[in-house]
């Protein structure tokens, strides 16, 4: 009678458990108002959630969590805080430095290609037609961790032969959107944004692109602590994503397969731009 009150008791915390929701956290970090991020992401999470629980013979709950800044985001991935993230190229990589047993999952499409357009961009009237006019200037880029918003803008500067020295001063405003408006206001004489921002916030006839260079797009980005089998059906989710109305917001067409060296462009760049800003010389 013990023996198959025991064996009733198992089975009935094995059934409980298998009830359970999978719980999974999910991570971004802010690149617009917090109302716009949900209206962005909620379509994508729940078609995710629909996908996996079939895969998984479980229910899933996903939760949104915005990180107010990029670094906080990389921290939460590395340390196992949050279980999977869209980054930008950059962020995976400096998080990949600090944990390399984070896993990448997928990465998104624009239009089915990998590559897409930053933008340096200047009002009509400020005098800016060249790269190199830009000495002496004032300019706005956006997150210290952004592939377009830092490291890859300043590795074209370095290019140019301007570093943080030629330029009269600049201001790191970590958004794109706010990137954008400084340069619409006039703070600031240029600036550093993605193709999409540029589209959506800047009128041409009053604002316009000196120079366009390549970025890799956003990967998707799981945890070291995330198993394989919860890795493999988030990314068996995402490639399966097409619909304009799950992912349109997010500015991309669908997702592919990916592997770290398809992000070697932007590691390249990072390098780089470690010169914009010249050590101090401690010479009297």
């Amino acid at each position: 009678m013990i023996h198959l009150t025991a064996i009733a008791l198992s089975l009935i915390s094995m059934i409980g458990a298998q009830e359970t929701p999978l719980r999974l956290d999910f991570g971004v970090y802010q690149s617009d108002r917090a109302t716009v991020m949900y209206r962005k992401f909620t379509p994508i999470l729940e078609a995710i959630r629909v996908t996996m629980k079939n895969q998984l013979e479980r229910d899933v709950d996903i939760h949104l969590k915005i990180f107010k800044d990029y670094e906080s985001g990389i921290q939460a991935l590395v340390t196992g805080e949050i279980d999977f993230v869209r980054f930008g190229p950059a962020s995976y990589i400096l998080a990949e430095e600090q944990n390399e047993d984070i896993q990448l999952l997928a990465m998104e499409l624009r239009k089915g290609l990998k590559r897409f357009n930053g933008l340096i961009i200047t009002r009509t009237d400020s005098g800016i037609t060249t790269m190199e006019d830009l000495r002496g200037r004032t300019f706005a880029f956006g997150d210290e961790n952004s592939a377009i918003g830092r490291f890859l803008s300043q590795s074209l500067m370095l290019n140019h032969g301007i570093d943080s020295n030629s330029l009269a001063g600049y201001d790191y405003l970590q958004r794109h959107d706010i990137v954008a408006q400084a340069v619409n206001n006039g703070t600031h004489d240029a600036g550093a944004i993605k193709s999409s921002t540029y589209k959506k916030l800047c009128d041409p006839d009053k604002v316009i692109v000196i120079k366009a260079f390549e970025n890799i797009t956003k990967p998707w980005v799981a945890s070291s602590d995330l198993s394989k089998e919860i890795c493999d059906a988030i990314t068996e989710s995402l490639l399966e994503l097409e619909k304009s109305e799950v992912i349109g917001e997010l500015g991309c067409s669908g997702f592919t397969a990916s592997t770290p060296r398809d992000y070697d462009i932007v590691r390249a760049g990072m390098k780089n731009a470690a010169g914009f800003e010249p050590p101090e010389d401690d010479s009297e």
